[in-house]
Protein backbone atom coordinates (compact mmCIF):
# COMPACT_ATOMS: atom_id res chain seq x y z
CA UNK A 1 0.00 0.00 0.00
CA UNK A 2 1.57 3.42 -0.87
CA UNK A 3 1.01 6.01 1.87
CA UNK A 4 2.26 9.96 1.54
CA UNK A 5 4.29 11.02 4.43
CA UNK A 6 2.97 14.65 5.49
CA UNK A 7 6.06 16.83 7.40
CA UNK A 8 5.79 20.10 9.48
CA UNK A 9 8.79 21.40 11.88
CA UNK A 10 8.48 23.88 14.69
CA UNK A 11 11.96 25.17 15.72
CA UNK A 12 12.85 26.77 19.15
CA UNK A 13 15.64 28.99 18.29
CA UNK A 14 16.88 30.68 21.66
CA UNK A 15 18.21 34.48 21.18
CA UNK A 16 21.65 35.29 22.07
CA UNK A 17 20.70 38.33 24.28
CA UNK A 18 22.75 39.33 26.69
CA UNK A 19 18.95 38.91 29.33
CA UNK A 20 15.80 37.67 29.10
CA UNK A 21 13.28 37.91 27.78
CA UNK A 22 11.16 40.13 30.07
CA UNK A 23 13.85 40.47 33.06
CA UNK A 24 17.49 41.49 33.72
CA UNK A 25 18.87 38.13 34.30
CA UNK A 26 21.91 36.93 32.91
CA UNK A 27 22.30 34.68 30.71
CA UNK A 28 24.90 31.93 30.52
CA UNK A 29 25.24 28.28 30.56
CA UNK A 30 26.74 26.75 33.35
CA UNK A 31 25.80 28.27 35.91
CA UNK A 32 24.91 27.10 39.70
CA UNK A 33 21.13 25.91 39.25
CA UNK A 34 18.62 28.89 40.46
CA UNK A 35 20.71 31.20 40.39
CA UNK A 36 20.04 33.21 37.43
CA UNK A 37 16.39 33.49 37.89
CA UNK A 38 14.61 36.62 38.95
CA UNK A 39 11.38 37.58 40.87
CA UNK A 40 10.32 38.85 37.46
CA UNK A 41 11.12 35.34 36.01
CA UNK A 42 9.21 33.58 39.06
CA UNK A 43 5.97 35.78 38.34
CA UNK A 44 6.34 37.14 42.30
CA UNK A 45 3.42 39.36 42.84
CA UNK A 46 3.95 42.77 42.38
CA UNK A 47 6.66 42.36 39.71
CA UNK A 48 5.74 43.48 36.32
CA UNK A 49 7.78 42.58 32.78
CA UNK A 50 9.39 44.85 30.32
CA UNK A 51 10.37 43.18 26.91
CA UNK A 52 13.71 43.40 25.76
CA UNK A 53 14.27 45.45 22.75
CA UNK A 54 17.32 43.70 21.65
CA UNK A 55 15.50 39.79 21.37
CA UNK A 56 12.21 41.69 19.54
CA UNK A 57 15.20 43.17 16.93
CA UNK A 58 16.43 39.56 16.32
CA UNK A 59 13.07 38.37 15.76
CA UNK A 60 12.54 41.09 13.28
CA UNK A 61 16.03 40.74 11.62
CA UNK A 62 14.88 36.76 11.42
CA UNK A 63 11.57 37.73 9.70
CA UNK A 64 13.71 39.83 6.79
CA UNK A 65 16.13 37.02 6.10
CA UNK A 66 13.19 34.69 5.34
CA UNK A 67 11.37 37.78 2.72
CA UNK A 68 8.75 37.20 5.67
CA UNK A 69 5.70 39.70 6.52
CA UNK A 70 6.52 41.74 9.95
CA UNK A 71 4.02 42.97 11.70
CA UNK A 72 4.37 46.48 13.19
CA UNK A 73 1.96 45.57 15.63
CA UNK A 74 2.66 42.63 17.43
CA UNK A 75 0.95 41.39 20.62
CA UNK A 76 2.26 39.04 24.01
CA UNK A 77 -0.31 36.67 24.96
CA UNK A 78 -0.46 34.01 28.05
CA UNK A 79 -0.40 30.61 27.55
CA UNK A 80 -1.75 28.84 30.60
CA UNK A 81 -0.79 25.05 31.45
CA UNK A 82 0.72 23.57 34.61
CA UNK A 83 4.20 22.31 34.76
CA UNK A 84 6.65 22.49 37.83
CA UNK A 85 8.89 23.66 35.84
CA UNK A 86 7.31 26.82 34.95
CA UNK A 87 7.18 28.77 37.81
CA UNK A 88 4.05 31.71 36.70
CA UNK A 89 1.29 28.63 36.03
CA UNK A 90 1.85 30.25 32.15
CA UNK A 91 4.26 31.33 29.21
CA UNK A 92 4.05 34.79 27.72
CA UNK A 93 3.91 33.84 24.23
CA UNK A 94 2.25 35.07 20.84
CA UNK A 95 -0.69 33.67 18.85
CA UNK A 96 -3.09 36.05 16.60
CA UNK A 97 0.14 38.99 15.77
CA UNK A 98 3.16 37.05 16.30
CA UNK A 99 6.47 39.50 15.17
CA UNK A 100 7.29 37.40 12.13
CA UNK A 101 4.28 36.62 9.70
CA UNK A 102 4.43 34.60 6.36
CA UNK A 103 7.62 33.74 4.88
CA UNK A 104 9.68 30.97 2.71
CA UNK A 105 12.97 29.11 2.77
CA UNK A 106 14.35 27.81 0.22
CA UNK A 107 16.45 24.69 0.50
CA UNK A 108 18.80 22.25 -1.96
CA UNK A 109 18.13 18.91 -1.88
CA UNK A 110 21.31 16.26 -2.03
CA UNK A 111 19.77 15.10 -5.35
CA UNK A 112 20.30 18.42 -6.53
CA UNK A 113 16.44 18.94 -6.27
CA UNK A 114 15.18 22.59 -4.52
CA UNK A 115 12.26 22.42 -2.15
CA UNK A 116 11.06 25.64 -1.00
CA UNK A 117 9.59 25.32 2.57
CA UNK A 118 6.57 27.97 3.52
CA UNK A 119 6.98 29.76 7.13
CA UNK A 120 3.40 30.49 8.21
CA UNK A 121 4.97 32.62 11.44
CA UNK A 122 7.57 32.89 14.16
CA UNK A 123 6.47 34.21 17.27
CA UNK A 124 8.61 35.70 20.19
CA UNK A 125 8.28 33.83 23.79
CA UNK A 126 9.67 32.61 27.09
CA UNK A 127 11.63 29.72 27.50
CA UNK A 128 10.33 27.43 30.63
CA UNK A 129 13.14 26.35 33.56
CA UNK A 130 14.38 22.67 32.97
CA UNK A 131 13.02 19.55 35.43
CA UNK A 132 16.15 17.18 36.34
CA UNK A 133 15.02 13.59 36.88
CA UNK A 134 18.24 11.52 37.55
CA UNK A 135 20.31 13.42 39.96
CA UNK A 136 18.16 13.67 43.03
CA UNK A 137 17.19 11.13 45.75
CA UNK A 138 15.83 11.44 49.09
CA UNK A 139 16.98 9.61 52.38
CA UNK A 140 15.19 6.67 51.55
CA UNK A 141 16.64 6.07 48.28
CA UNK A 142 13.31 7.24 46.07
CA UNK A 143 13.97 9.14 42.89
CA UNK A 144 13.35 12.96 42.96
CA UNK A 145 12.69 15.50 40.16
CA UNK A 146 15.13 18.61 40.67
CA UNK A 147 13.90 21.93 39.14
CA UNK A 148 16.40 24.65 37.60
CA UNK A 149 14.93 27.90 36.37
CA UNK A 150 18.04 29.69 35.36
CA UNK A 151 16.43 29.06 31.67
CA UNK A 152 12.76 30.44 32.53
CA UNK A 153 12.34 33.43 30.59
CA UNK A 154 15.22 33.12 28.39
CA UNK A 155 14.06 34.43 25.29
CA UNK A 156 13.09 31.98 22.09
CA UNK A 157 11.80 32.57 18.47
CA UNK A 158 9.29 29.10 17.64
CA UNK A 159 9.35 28.64 13.95
CA UNK A 160 6.58 27.25 12.63
CA UNK A 161 6.55 25.71 8.95
CA UNK A 162 3.83 24.30 7.16
CA UNK A 163 3.14 20.89 6.08
CA UNK A 164 5.39 20.96 3.10
CA UNK A 165 8.16 18.59 3.87
CA UNK A 166 7.27 14.92 2.38
CA UNK A 167 10.35 12.72 4.28
CA UNK A 168 13.17 12.88 6.53
CA UNK A 169 15.55 14.20 4.03
CA UNK A 170 13.39 17.09 3.32
CA UNK A 171 12.87 17.84 7.13
CA UNK A 172 17.20 17.44 7.68
CA UNK A 173 17.79 19.75 4.78
CA UNK A 174 15.14 22.23 5.81
CA UNK A 175 16.28 22.69 9.01
CA UNK A 176 19.78 22.46 8.32
CA UNK A 177 19.13 25.84 6.27
CA UNK A 178 17.40 27.28 8.85
CA UNK A 179 20.62 26.98 11.56
CA UNK A 180 23.03 27.95 8.65
CA UNK A 181 20.60 31.59 8.14
CA UNK A 182 19.95 32.11 12.02
CA UNK A 183 23.66 31.60 12.78
CA UNK A 184 24.89 33.94 9.85
CA UNK A 185 22.31 36.89 10.99
CA UNK A 186 24.03 36.51 14.11
CA UNK A 187 20.72 36.01 16.04
CA UNK A 188 21.38 32.50 17.73
CA UNK A 189 25.05 30.18 18.12
CA UNK A 190 23.29 27.35 16.79
CA UNK A 191 24.36 24.64 19.59
CA UNK A 192 21.55 22.18 19.64
CA UNK A 193 23.90 20.26 22.18
CA UNK A 194 23.06 23.01 24.81
CA UNK A 195 19.08 22.80 23.72
CA UNK A 196 19.75 26.53 22.01
CA UNK A 197 18.19 25.08 18.81
CA UNK A 198 15.68 22.30 19.32
CA UNK A 199 12.84 20.76 16.49
CA UNK A 200 9.78 19.66 17.20
CA UNK A 201 8.53 17.22 14.05
CA UNK A 202 5.14 17.21 13.14
CA UNK A 203 4.36 13.59 10.95
CA UNK A 204 1.25 12.39 9.48
CA UNK A 205 0.85 9.87 6.89
CA UNK A 206 -2.37 9.89 4.72
CA UNK A 207 -3.31 7.84 1.33
CA UNK A 208 -3.08 9.71 -1.86
CA UNK A 209 -5.63 12.40 -2.22
CA UNK A 210 -7.05 12.11 0.75
CA UNK A 211 -7.09 15.01 3.72
CA UNK A 212 -4.37 14.89 6.13
CA UNK A 213 -3.92 12.33 8.77
CA UNK A 214 -3.90 12.41 12.29
CA UNK A 215 -0.70 13.92 13.50
CA UNK A 216 1.71 13.27 16.17
CA UNK A 217 4.49 15.45 17.34
CA UNK A 218 8.04 14.15 18.75
CA UNK A 219 9.53 16.91 20.69
CA UNK A 220 12.71 18.51 21.59
CA UNK A 221 15.14 16.72 18.85
CA UNK A 222 18.66 18.15 19.19
CA UNK A 223 20.34 16.79 16.57
CA UNK A 224 20.17 16.54 12.71
CA UNK A 225 20.65 12.81 12.85
CA UNK A 226 18.06 12.19 15.65
CA UNK A 227 16.09 13.95 13.71
CA UNK A 228 15.83 12.02 10.73
CA UNK A 229 16.16 8.88 12.45
CA UNK A 230 12.88 9.98 14.55
CA UNK A 231 10.98 10.90 11.51
CA UNK A 232 11.83 7.49 9.84
CA UNK A 233 11.20 5.49 12.85
CA UNK A 234 7.51 7.49 13.26
CA UNK A 235 6.92 7.16 9.56
CA UNK A 236 6.92 3.44 10.39
CA UNK A 237 5.53 3.08 12.99
CA UNK A 238 2.25 4.88 11.69
CA UNK A 239 1.86 2.45 8.79
CA UNK A 240 1.68 -0.15 10.84
CA UNK A 241 -1.14 1.00 13.27
CA UNK A 242 -2.98 1.78 9.81
CA UNK A 243 -2.27 -1.20 7.99
CA UNK A 244 -2.76 -3.10 11.02
CA UNK A 245 -6.59 -1.67 11.17
CA UNK A 246 -5.68 0.78 13.86
CA UNK A 247 -6.00 4.65 14.58
CA UNK A 248 -3.33 7.19 14.91
CA UNK A 249 -3.85 9.09 18.32
CA UNK A 250 -3.07 12.85 18.20
CA UNK A 251 -0.02 13.18 20.93
CA UNK A 252 3.12 14.34 22.01
CA UNK A 253 5.80 11.40 21.71
CA UNK A 254 9.62 11.61 22.91
CA UNK A 255 12.27 9.60 21.11
CA UNK A 256 15.71 8.34 22.83
CA UNK A 257 18.50 8.75 21.14
CA UNK A 258 20.63 6.19 22.19
CA UNK A 259 18.18 3.82 22.25
CA UNK A 260 16.49 4.40 18.86
CA UNK A 261 13.67 3.90 20.27
CA UNK A 262 10.12 6.37 20.83
CA UNK A 263 7.36 6.33 23.22
CA UNK A 264 4.17 8.58 23.89
CA UNK A 265 4.83 11.28 26.65
CA UNK A 266 1.05 12.50 26.63
CA UNK A 267 -2.21 13.04 24.72
CA UNK A 268 -1.82 16.79 22.89
CA UNK A 269 -3.36 19.54 23.03
CA UNK A 270 -5.23 21.81 21.05
CA UNK A 271 -4.68 25.35 21.61
CA UNK A 272 -8.37 26.26 23.17
CA UNK A 273 -7.09 23.90 25.75
CA UNK A 274 -4.26 26.69 26.54
CA UNK A 275 -6.98 29.12 27.27
CA UNK A 276 -4.85 32.19 25.74
CA UNK A 277 -5.82 35.52 26.38
CA UNK A 278 -3.97 38.92 25.87
CA UNK A 279 -0.77 39.55 28.81
CA UNK A 280 -2.62 42.14 30.33
CA UNK A 281 0.97 43.44 31.71
CA UNK A 282 2.70 43.87 28.13
CA UNK A 283 1.78 46.80 25.52
CA UNK A 284 1.90 45.59 22.27
CA UNK A 285 5.14 46.17 20.24
CA UNK A 286 5.62 48.85 17.44
CA UNK A 287 7.86 48.27 14.81
CA UNK A 288 8.48 51.32 12.66
CA UNK A 289 9.60 51.62 8.53
CA UNK A 290 12.93 53.09 10.29
CA UNK A 291 13.39 50.32 12.36
CA UNK A 292 12.82 47.92 9.65
CA UNK A 293 15.10 50.04 7.41
CA UNK A 294 17.68 49.82 10.04
CA UNK A 295 17.83 46.32 9.92
CA UNK A 296 18.20 45.99 6.44
CA UNK A 297 21.50 47.99 6.24
CA UNK A 298 22.66 45.94 9.33
CA UNK A 299 21.79 42.49 7.29
CA UNK A 300 24.78 39.96 7.46
CA UNK A 301 25.54 37.86 4.38
CA UNK A 302 22.98 34.99 4.01
CA UNK A 303 23.68 31.69 3.36
CA UNK A 304 22.78 31.74 -0.77
CA UNK A 305 24.66 34.76 -1.03
CA UNK A 306 27.82 33.60 0.61
CA UNK A 307 27.46 30.26 -1.48
CA UNK A 308 26.96 32.37 -4.66
CA UNK A 309 30.16 34.33 -3.92
CA UNK A 310 32.17 31.17 -2.79
CA UNK A 311 31.00 29.95 -6.56
CA UNK A 312 32.61 33.25 -8.11
CA UNK A 313 35.29 34.28 -6.15
CA UNK A 314 37.31 30.29 -5.14
CA UNK A 315 35.71 28.75 -8.42
CA UNK A 316 34.12 26.16 -5.92
CA UNK A 317 31.73 23.74 -7.86
CA UNK A 318 27.98 23.85 -6.71
CA UNK A 319 28.22 21.22 -4.39
CA UNK A 320 31.48 22.28 -2.67
CA UNK A 321 29.94 26.00 -2.10
CA UNK A 322 26.55 23.96 -1.00
CA UNK A 323 28.62 22.64 1.91
CA UNK A 324 31.24 24.98 2.41
CA UNK A 325 28.95 27.92 2.65
CA UNK A 326 25.86 26.42 5.30
CA UNK A 327 27.28 26.55 8.54
CA UNK A 328 29.34 29.80 9.45
CA UNK A 329 31.98 28.72 11.08
CA UNK A 330 32.76 26.34 8.26
CA UNK A 331 32.46 29.18 5.74
CA UNK A 332 34.54 31.33 7.81
CA UNK A 333 37.68 28.80 8.68
CA UNK A 334 37.55 27.47 4.76
CA UNK A 335 38.54 31.09 4.07
CA UNK A 336 41.15 31.36 6.18
CA UNK A 337 42.31 28.46 5.38
CA UNK A 338 41.90 29.80 1.62
CA UNK A 339 43.85 32.87 2.37
CA UNK A 340 46.52 31.62 4.21
CA UNK A 341 47.29 28.66 1.88
CA UNK A 342 47.32 30.67 -1.13
CA UNK A 343 44.54 27.93 -2.87
CA UNK A 344 41.18 27.40 -2.59
CA UNK A 345 40.48 24.17 -3.83
CA UNK A 346 43.01 22.52 -1.77
CA UNK A 347 41.67 24.34 1.28
CA UNK A 348 37.70 23.01 0.29
CA UNK A 349 39.18 19.05 -0.10
CA UNK A 350 40.63 19.53 2.96
CA UNK A 351 37.87 21.65 5.12
CA UNK A 352 35.93 18.78 3.66
CA UNK A 353 37.86 16.05 3.85
CA UNK A 354 40.86 15.06 6.20
CA UNK A 355 39.25 17.62 8.67
CA UNK A 356 35.71 16.90 9.03
CA UNK A 357 36.53 12.95 9.69
CA UNK A 358 38.73 13.94 12.20
CA UNK A 359 36.01 16.29 13.92
CA UNK A 360 33.35 14.02 13.09
CA UNK A 361 35.05 10.93 14.56
CA UNK A 362 36.08 12.99 17.47
CA UNK A 363 32.56 14.43 17.83
CA UNK A 364 34.18 17.90 17.49
CA UNK A 365 32.50 20.86 16.12
CA UNK A 366 34.40 23.33 13.82
CA UNK A 367 34.68 25.95 16.00
CA UNK A 368 36.62 23.61 18.97
CA UNK A 369 38.90 22.12 16.30
CA UNK A 370 42.71 21.79 17.56
CA UNK A 371 43.96 22.74 14.09
CA UNK A 372 43.12 26.14 13.19
CA UNK A 373 42.18 27.79 9.92
CA UNK A 374 45.81 29.16 9.55
CA UNK A 375 47.31 26.01 10.69
CA UNK A 376 45.45 24.32 7.63
CA UNK A 377 46.28 27.26 5.48
CA UNK A 378 50.43 26.80 6.38
CA UNK A 379 49.78 23.59 5.68
CA UNK A 380 48.54 23.65 2.47
CA UNK A 381 51.22 26.41 1.23
CA UNK A 382 53.65 23.36 1.87
CA UNK A 383 51.86 21.26 -0.33
CA UNK A 384 51.60 23.74 -2.86
CA UNK A 385 55.39 24.94 -3.42
CA UNK A 386 56.33 21.07 -3.31
CA UNK A 387 58.02 20.97 0.70
CA UNK A 388 55.76 18.05 1.47
CA UNK A 389 54.16 15.21 -0.77
CA UNK A 390 50.39 15.15 -0.11
CA UNK A 391 50.92 11.72 1.84
CA UNK A 392 53.22 13.60 4.36
CA UNK A 393 50.95 16.23 4.49
CA UNK A 394 48.72 14.01 6.46
CA UNK A 395 51.24 12.95 8.92
CA UNK A 396 51.85 16.71 9.43
CA UNK A 397 48.13 17.33 10.12
CA UNK A 398 48.27 14.66 12.83
CA UNK A 399 51.05 15.50 14.59
CA UNK A 400 48.84 19.26 14.30
CA UNK A 401 46.02 17.83 15.86
CA UNK A 402 47.77 16.36 18.54
CA UNK A 403 48.95 19.96 19.41
CA UNK A 404 52.75 19.24 18.27
CA UNK A 405 53.57 23.13 16.87
CA UNK A 406 52.47 24.65 13.11
CA UNK A 407 53.29 22.63 10.27
CA UNK A 408 56.43 24.38 9.69
CA UNK A 409 57.79 23.76 13.00
CA UNK A 410 56.35 19.93 12.74
CA UNK A 411 58.08 19.96 8.99
CA UNK A 412 61.73 20.89 10.12
CA UNK A 413 61.40 18.95 13.73
CA UNK A 414 60.70 15.50 12.48
CA UNK A 415 62.99 16.20 9.17
CA UNK A 416 59.25 15.61 6.47
CA UNK A 417 60.70 18.05 3.77
CA UNK A 418 60.28 16.21 0.03
CA UNK A 419 63.30 14.91 -1.40
CA UNK A 420 63.17 16.95 -4.79
CA UNK A 421 67.00 16.94 -4.84
CA UNK A 422 67.62 14.96 -8.85
CA UNK A 423 70.84 13.72 -8.00
CA UNK A 424 69.98 11.35 -4.99
CA UNK A 425 66.45 10.37 -6.60
CA UNK A 426 68.19 9.73 -9.43
CA UNK A 427 70.73 7.24 -7.37
CA UNK A 428 67.76 5.76 -5.65
CA UNK A 429 66.14 4.98 -9.40
CA UNK A 430 68.90 3.70 -10.57
CA UNK A 431 69.62 1.10 -7.66
CA UNK A 432 65.78 -0.34 -8.17
CA UNK A 433 65.99 -0.39 -12.18
CA UNK A 434 69.30 -2.30 -11.07
CA UNK A 435 67.86 -4.73 -8.59
CA UNK A 436 64.62 -5.34 -10.12
CA UNK A 437 65.47 -6.23 -13.29
CA UNK A 438 62.32 -9.24 -13.52
CA UNK A 439 60.21 -6.00 -13.14
CA UNK A 440 62.19 -4.47 -15.19
CA UNK A 441 62.14 -6.33 -18.15
CA UNK A 442 58.00 -6.90 -17.74
CA UNK A 443 57.17 -3.10 -17.88
CA UNK A 444 59.93 -2.54 -21.03
CA UNK A 445 57.74 -5.54 -22.78
CA UNK A 446 54.07 -3.96 -21.86
CA UNK A 447 52.15 -1.82 -24.04
CA UNK A 448 51.43 1.66 -23.25
CA UNK A 449 48.35 0.74 -20.88
CA UNK A 450 50.03 -1.88 -18.71
CA UNK A 451 52.70 0.49 -18.05
CA UNK A 452 50.67 3.11 -16.41
CA UNK A 453 49.65 0.24 -13.66
CA UNK A 454 52.86 -1.26 -13.77
CA UNK A 455 55.08 2.03 -12.44
CA UNK A 456 53.50 1.41 -9.52
CA UNK A 457 55.80 -1.19 -8.42
CA UNK A 458 58.93 1.40 -9.03
CA UNK A 459 56.80 4.39 -7.60
CA UNK A 460 56.16 2.32 -4.25
CA UNK A 461 59.94 0.91 -4.04
CA UNK A 462 61.39 4.51 -4.45
CA UNK A 463 59.01 5.70 -1.66
CA UNK A 464 59.85 2.73 0.69
CA UNK A 465 63.45 3.94 0.09
CA UNK A 466 63.04 7.79 0.53
CA UNK A 467 60.04 6.99 3.81
CA UNK A 468 57.82 8.85 1.23
CA UNK A 469 59.72 11.96 0.99
CA UNK A 470 60.21 11.83 -2.91
CA UNK A 471 58.70 14.41 -4.58
CA UNK A 472 56.04 12.59 -6.61
CA UNK A 473 55.81 14.28 -10.11
CA UNK A 474 59.81 14.28 -10.54
CA UNK A 475 60.14 10.86 -9.36
CA UNK A 476 57.03 9.29 -11.93
CA UNK A 477 59.34 11.49 -14.57
CA UNK A 478 62.72 9.90 -13.58
CA UNK A 479 61.17 6.37 -13.53
CA UNK A 480 59.54 7.04 -17.08
CA UNK A 481 62.68 8.42 -18.56
CA UNK A 482 64.95 5.59 -16.83
CA UNK A 483 62.68 2.95 -17.91
CA UNK A 484 61.56 4.19 -21.51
Amino acid sequence: MSWEVVIGLEIHVQLNTASKLFSGSKLSTGAEPNTQASLVDLGMPGTLPVVNKEAVRKAALFGLAINADICRHSVFERKNYFYPDLPKGYQTTQLDKPVVGAGIVEVQLDNGDKKTVRIHHAHLEEDAGKSLHEAFFDEKGHGMTGIDLNRAGTPLIEVVTEPDMSNAEEAVAFAKKLHAIVTSIGICDGDMSQGNMRFDVNVSIRKPGEPLGTRTETKNLNSFRFMERAIKLEVERQIDVLEDGGEIVQETRLYNGETHTARSMRSKEDANDYRYFPCPDLLPVEITNADLDALKAAMPELPDARKARFIADYQLSDYDADLLSGDLATAAFFEGAAKAGGDAKLAANWVMGELAAKLNTEERIISSSPVSADQLGQLIARLKDGTISSKIAKQVFEACWAGEGDPDAIIEAKGLKQMSDSGELEKIVDDIIANNAPQVDDYRNSDDAKKKKKIGFFVGQAMKATQGKANPQQLNQLLKDKLG
